[in-house]
This record gives structure tokens, sequence and C-alpha cells, in this order.
């Protein structure tokens, strides 16, 4: 397995919240509404615990505001904005919840895992939980984890029309939550590697730009200063 691949943990009762799908946060309250951040834009914070990687979340935001139009800028006094904090590991909700909304960025989580966490919150889930999945990708059930099991059940939501994305930085590695270190997901399409944390993919930018309503042109990369981090 690879050392920039998914980093999985258990995050117990902290702060009211349930872990589902690995690094997928969930309040108590499962019927929150989630929605898409006004004006794709995004306000953050650092929690001081992480002043020591400050160049790592930035570079982790770029990697998101040099492909799309989504724009991410230090808190002020507004009301929804992103907290970026230490934590056991990596994890965030997924989409904007209101108010302050929490993204964890442990000891051991990478830039790209964090990219990751950030998809989640511009609203995404992982790929691999698409309903079409099975058409790309075969699920061996009996190399899972029993507790872990869930994490592999198809979720009913939008595709955007896109295609399924093996190479998806929200898709799972072959050996995610592996009870005998034998494959839990392989590709139907030889010679593919997935669940990797270093990049964007096409498809991933193309998702972000088109949920975020970003013009044609911004379909693979746009310039400009989008990360803004002054005060």
């Amino acid at each position: 397995m690879c050392s920039d691949c998914f980093y999985s943990f258990v995050i117990e009762l902290q702060e009211d919240m349930m872990v589902q799908e690995g690094d997928i946060l969930l309040p108590e309250d499962r019927n929150a509404v989630k929605t898409i951040w006004s004006d794709a834009t995004v306000h953050f914070t650092i929690s001081k615990e992480l002043a020591h990687r400050v160049s790592e979340i930035y570079a982790a935001l770029k990697m998101i505001a040099d492909a799309t139009c989504i724009r991410f800028r230090k808190h002020t006094n507004e009301l929804n904005y992103l907290k970026i904090r230490d934590g056991i590991g990596c994890a965030s909700y997924v989409g904007c919840r209101g108010g302050v909304q929490s993204v964890f960025f442990g000891p051991k989580c990478s830039v790209g895992n964090l990219c990751h966490e950030i998809i989640h919150a511009l609203g995404f889930h992982h790929e691999h939980t698409r309903t079409d999945r099975d058409q790309y990708i075969t699920v061996n059930w009996q190399s899972i984890k029993p507790k872990s099991k869930r994490n592999f059940e198809v979720k009913h939501g939008d595709t955007l029309n896109l295609p399924y994305d093996l190479n998806s930085i929200m898709h799972y590695g072959q050996y995610f939550f592996s009870v005998d270190g034998s494959p839990t997901v392989l590709p139907k399409q030889s010679g593919v590697k997935m669940g990797q944390r270093t990049h964007l993919s096409q498809l991933d930018v193309q998702r972000l730009n088109k949920l975020y309503h970003c013009g044609k042109d911004l379909l693979y990369l746009i310039t400009g200063f989008l990360l803004d981090t002054s005060s």
C-alpha cells in the first residue's frame, strides 16, 4: 500500500459526531441539510495547533483553487466557515452544514488527504459509492472488515452526468479496510491504480466546476489569485 493512501481511523464521540465511510463525519442529526457553499467561496480558519502545517494546508487548498472558480478566504465574521484542526486522522462533513464546520487534519494526513477532505466539505461523497460503480469495480465483501462494510454501500446521489472515475482523488484504493490484506476493491479495467491522493483528476476538476457553476473556460484550469489568505 502507498504511503500517501487513505489513513483510516475512528473518532469516538468527538464533538457529538460519528464517523461513516472512514472519513465522513455525521452529526447526531442525520437529516441535516447539506448544500454547496454560496458564491463558490469557502471561508476558513486554522487552529493554532496546526501553525507548523500552514504551508501544507495552503497547498491542499491551492490544489482546488488553481483548477476551479472556488475561492478560499480567511474567516472574519462569516456565519458559515471551515475550521481546519488537528485530530486523530483526516475527516470532514459532506457539504456546507451551516455554522462552524470542522475538518480534521491529523499527523499522518498528507496534503492530498486534506484536499480529499476539503472536497467532501464542498459536497462530494466517495467515488466508489456511486450507483453505477458495479460496472467499473468489484467489491470483495468477504475481504472487508465487518464494521467497515457500510463504507462500501452505494449512495443515491447526483453524478452530474459525468463518467465514473477510477483515477479520482475521491476513490478508495484496492486495500482500504481489508480484514486480511487481500483487495477489497478491484477495477474491472486492467492496469488501473485506484486510491491516489496526489492530484485532482480531470473528472474531479470537471465535477467541482460543474457543481459550483464555474464558466466553461474553467473546465481544466483557471488563472488568477483564488486562494486569499490575507486577513
